[in-house]
């Protein structure tokens, strides 16, 4: 037992505070508040009248009473402390911060459809560095997880502005749709029927490179050439599209995992914000894939 970290820290912890040893814990210990010395050097037994006064009682130096026996059963018996008592996160800060990040990203896309679409440059470039900064930061920020979730909602609200001009109604569409796949896979993993396994999350994180790669190629293409390598053949973007959106999908599996696990070992309150800009960044990811599908059927539909 002199190897549990743990047991060595309470046993630190006895040493320097004064209240151990009053139940007998912490081995020797000086003298009690305002208990008379032995002026001829023997130890005073318990109990005994302090010399000189014949009326003295012994009195508790702390202020209440020994604990009974049935005090000590009382304590053993008690239901432990709650993840939100003991400060702990909780299901329940994980689904409010989502949520609250998500009204964030609707409020950043109204600006931008009905104030001023350019702004979803601003909101790209905002996304791409909050991002990055939220994601390799050592202790989350929630201020900066909800910069993110605006900027993220500037970006959206352009995007989402150019495929409802040319598609009326894609939007509402996509944003269904979205809210009934991630439904669809919460329901599936509480039940237990799907579940990441090691293998799909290594091909996961090779596909996503990948396909970060092929985006940031199609974007160059597109501002420099004026070439999409979506628009030259809308059945390979519609295939592009779908595999993205089951990269999306695992995406939340994931996140819908690591909530879970992490809730259930009890971590600060605080992570409640990461594990909220996770679960942000996997919607929002999802329903731009969503988006991009039902515009390329939508597309060949109409061809």
């Amino acid at each position: 037992m002199a190897g549990n970290p743990l047991i060595n820290s309470m046993g630190n912890q006895q040493k320097g505070d004064s209240r151990f040893g009053q139940f007998g814990a912490g081995g020797t210990s000086t003298a009690q508040y305002g208990q008379q010395g032995n002026p001829y050097g023997a130890p005073q037994q318990y109990g005994q009248q302090a010399y000189g006064n014949p009326y003295a009682q012994q009195q508790n130096p702390y202020g209440y009473a020994q604990p009974n026996a049935q005090d000590l059963n009382n304590m053993y018996n008690a239901p432990s402390a709650s993840n939100f008592e003991a400060g702990r996160v909780t299901m329940d800060d994980v689904v409010r911060k989502t949520a609250l990040n998500l009204g964030l990203v609707v409020l950043g896309a109204l600006v931008t459809w009905f104030i001023y679409p350019p702004l979803m440059f601003v909101g790209f470039v905002a996304a791409l560095v909050l991002g990055l900064v939220n994601s390799f930061k050592r202790k989350v920020s929630p201020a900066l997880v909800m910069a993110y979730a605006v900027s993220e909602g500037m970006l959206l609200g352009g995007f989402s502005l150019l495929f409802e001009q040319s598609y009326p109604g894609i939007v509402i569409q996509a944003v269904v749709a979205t809210m009934i796949v991630a439904a669809t896979i919460l329901v599936l993993y509480s039940n237990g029927k799907i579940r990441t396994t090691a293998k799909l999350t290594r091909f996961f994180m090779i596909a996503t490179i990948s396909y970060g790669i092929f985006l940031l190629l199609n974007l160059a293409l597109s501002l420099f050439a004026g070439f999409s390598l979506y628009s030259a053949n809308p059945g390979i973007g519609l295939i592009i599209s779908l595999f993205a959106v089951l990269l999306a999908s695992y995406s939340l599996l994931m996140d819908y995992t690591n909530t879970n696990e992490v809730v259930r070992m009890g971590a600060p309150k605080r992570e409640a914000w990461r594990l909220a800009f996770g679960l942000t960044v996997s919607l929002v990811w999802l329903y731009i894939e969503i988006l991009r599908v039902l515009g390329f059927v939508r597309q060949l539909s109409d061809n």
